[in-house]
């Protein structure tokens, strides 16, 4: 599942290519639920809820069949 969950993140690598990305299952193991972590310099000047949003918008897809989705984005210099 991790690894399934990693290929589902590609389009976050390559649009935001981060500095960090930290994927973790915090569902207990099933899958359901995830806690992301991005840093990348494209957050820059943007407010949080801004950085969220780009980040649910490209993985849209990716993340219907998840029960959640926890993120975490930190602007880089």
């Amino acid at each position: 599942m991790f690894t399934t969950t990693l290929r589902r993140l590609a389009p976050v690598a390559h649009k935001f290519k981060p500095t960090q990305l930290q994927v973790q299952d915090v569902s207990g193991g099933c899958g359901a639920f995830y806690a992301v972590t991005i840093a990348s310099n494209a957050f820059k000047g943007l407010s949080t809820i801004k950085q969220h949003r780009m980040v649910t918008e490209l993985l849209k897809k990716e993340i219907e069949g998840i029960h959640g989705i926890q993120i975490k984005t930190i602007p880089t210099e």
